[in-house]
């Protein structure tokens, strides 16, 4: 797939377009990488979650890594979306790892997102909620949400 670009009305540059089922940098559907990091967080290795989905081990051991390295900040990021759709809504308790602090606030963003605007597919959300960063090299994509 080659995404296209746009042309910002306000600087004048060039910017791909991803499609919201596509993370930044990342060949494989977000609906794929989430449920290999859900299937981490229970408690599956990168090689069987690798056999499953049949991809390369070292792909989905890439993706785990960028998850894990993120975790605090992910579910920082996420959280912050909970309660800006859901006002009120309990943060999260502590599920036990960072990597799952940062799915439990996924999830929840998630659910803040279908109450207030209605169904549809949970991972394309997140995509569209991080920018397509969620597994991004760089921390410039985070941006607070308001």
């Amino acid at each position: 797939m080659r995404p296209r670009r746009g042309r910002c009305a306000g600087c004048s540059a060039t910017h791909v377009l991803l499609p919201d089922d596509l993370l930044v940098r990342r060949r494989d559907d977000v609906a794929v990488i989430g449920s290999a990091l859900v299937a981490h967080v229970g408690g599956e290795g990168h090689r069987s979650i690798a056999v499953r989905l049949g991809l390369p081990a070292a792909t989905v051991r890439g993706w785990l890594r960028r998850f894990r390295s993120r975790a605090a900040v992910i579910a920082v990021f996420f959280t912050q979306w909970a309660l800006v759709l859901s006002p009120g809504v309990d943060p999260p308790g502590p599920a036990g790892s960072a990597a799952g602090d940062a799915v439990e606030a996924i999830g929840m963003a998630t659910r803040a997102v279908v109450i207030r605007f209605g169904p549809g597919p949970v991972w394309s959300t997140v995509a569209r909620l991080s920018g397509g960063g969620l597994l991004a090299n760089t921390s410039c994509l985070w941006l607070p949400a308001s």
